[in-house]
């Protein structure tokens, strides 16, 4: 299948090289699942790629949270998920101006090197995602960039009207790879969906198989309900990796997300 079929509108509009790099992963692997690879330790994140690698298409990363990190353990870990297939995907929520947000690409992580994708807040302007794309290009290479426009946590302040502000100017950056929605609100994220239109990708935290409140004022909504409302990726954490079998876990979220494309396209 290929995967200007599938994705239909998004892959035509869409010509950051990350965005389509992911488009045709979640082909090859029937999914639109991100796995929030929460573990301290090296041991349980190379762990949780042997037990779902098959099943997600990218790991979402907190590198600074690894117990016993060291730069040889990450670049072997990286190499494993390279080898899985797997976008690798740093949710470090940059906020800072541009030039700093440079330097924060390199620094002990070296997150440039290595990641895929990265998160940033807007609050500092659109400057930050020159930044960001300049740390990738000193090392030769590409990446995107994920606004928040939306989170699920509950009180959280993005404001309906910041919203707005953070999707028109995302809009118009050609390194924007996309926005982060709300997973856990359908029709909020069926209005996101309608403000950015098909040229940017929507990646969403805040499904789960279990719908209802979490632990620490996280909400959760369907994951079938959020890619139909216009997510392009759940991104997917204890629903998965608490499992007595990650792996079937991880399957069960893949074959509802890419069940839901398929509707959606059909339905387009």
């Amino acid at each position: 299948m290929q995967a200007a079929d599938v994705w239909g509108q998004r892959w035509s509009m869409n010509d950051l090289p990350m965005a389509r790099t992911y488009m045709e992963v979640a082909c090859r692997k029937q999914t639109l699942v991100c796995l929030a690879a929460d573990r301290s330790t090296m041991a349980g994140l190379n762990q949780l790629i042997d037990q779902v690698g098959t099943h997600v298409a990218a790991l979402k990363t907190h590198v600074d949270l690894i117990d016993d990190w060291t730069p040889y353990l990450w670049r072997k870990f990286c190499e494993k998920a390279k080898a899985a297939d797997l976008l690798i995907f740093e949710d470090r929520k940059f906020a800072d101006i541009g030039g700093i947000s440079r330097k924060q690409m390199s620094g002990i992580y070296d997150i440039r090197s290595w990641s895929d994708l990265v998160t940033a807040h807007l609050i500092s302007g659109p400057d930050i995602v020159d930044g960001l794309q300049a740390g990738w290009g000193d090392v030769g290479r590409q990446g995107g960039v994920l606004l928040l426009a939306q989170m699920s946590s509950r009180g959280n302040l993005l404001a309906p009207e910041y919203t707005a502000k953070v999707v028109a100017k995302g809009k118009a950056h050609d390194g924007v790879f996309g926005f982060i929605g709300n997973g856990s609100r359908p029709e909020e994220l069926a209005q996101l969906r309608n403000q950015v239109g098909d040229g940017k990708l929507i990646w969403t935290p805040g499904v789960n198989l279990a719908v209802g409140d979490g632990e620490m004022g996280q909400r959760y909504g369907d994951p079938r309900e959020a890619v139909l409302a216009g997510s392009d990726c759940i991104i997917v954490g204890s629903g998965i990796h608490k499992a007595d079998d990650p792996g079937a876990q991880a399957k069960a979220y893949a074959d509802a997300s890419w069940q839901a494309l398929c509707d959606r396209t059909s339905e387009s």
